[in-house]
């Protein structure tokens, strides 16, 4: 089922075909517009989950719905008329630097709203390796491991070269100029010469948290 907004067509049968919500992605969108969906979303009685919002769009919508939260790192806002499913399993985000965050939190917060319990282990990058050798197990036990990391994009391998689950890397656009806005960590990840790497876009810290939101559900499903 779906209603014409005219600017925007929200699906509310989605969560049932596919096991995920409608979301908003905030991006290019005016503030009315995802005043106007989440709205929409809220009466059909589904709770609403905007990406990549800035926080001048935040405030915008939030004057207009007050009970709205933004997660400001993760550049997330949400308004719920429902309880999230509990969190159960573990997925793990590793991100390679500060600069990273954004991208991380985007992956973590999805997977917690889809039910996932997740682990953060952050600035972790390939230079300093001993932070991460020192914070192995504190990952080793999750069901997927999220890894963001820019400029070479060297962490997911490393990472897949130390355990046995299933790791999603997620090029950032953190980086000088010949990291050509994340080109580079990108064709590093899809080079990798560890097995199990599987790579999602440039910055696409939703899609990693979906994605590993669905191998923990289906682990415990199992």
């Amino acid at each position: 089922m779906t209603d014409d907004l005219h600017f925007a067509k929200p699906d509310y049968a989605r969560q049932q075909r596919c096991g995920v919500p409608e979301v908003i992605y905030g991006a290019g969108k005016t503030a009315p517009q995802i005043v106007a969906i989440m709205r929409a979303l809220n009466d059909a009685g589904q709770n609403a989950f905007a990406t990549r919002v800035t926080p001048e769009q935040a405030a915008a919508v939030r004057a207009e719905l007050s009970d709205a939260v933004y997660r400001a790192e993760a550049r997330i806002l949400t308004r719920d008329v429902n309880p999230l499913p509990p969190r159960t399993g573990k997925i793990a985000v590793l991100c390679a630097g500060t600069s990273d965050l954004p991208v991380a939190e985007e992956a973590a917060v999805t997977a917690e709203r889809l039910g996932a319990a997740v682990e953060r282990v952050y600035d972790v990058g390939v230079a300093g390796l001993h932070r991460l050798l020192s914070r192995v197990e504190r990952f080793a036990d999750a069901r997927a491991i999220i890894v963001v990391a820019g400029m070479e994009g060297a962490l997911p391998s490393v990472v897949g070269g130390l355990i046995d689950k299933p790791v999603i890397a997620v090029p950032t656009s953190v980086g000088y100029g010949a990291s050509f806005n994340g080109l580079a960590a990108l064709l590093g990840m899809l080079n990798t010469c560890a097995a199990g790497v599987t790579v999602v876009n440039i910055d696409n810290g939703f899609g990693a948290g979906v994605a590993a939101a669905r191998i923990n559900h289906g682990a415990t499903a199992n």
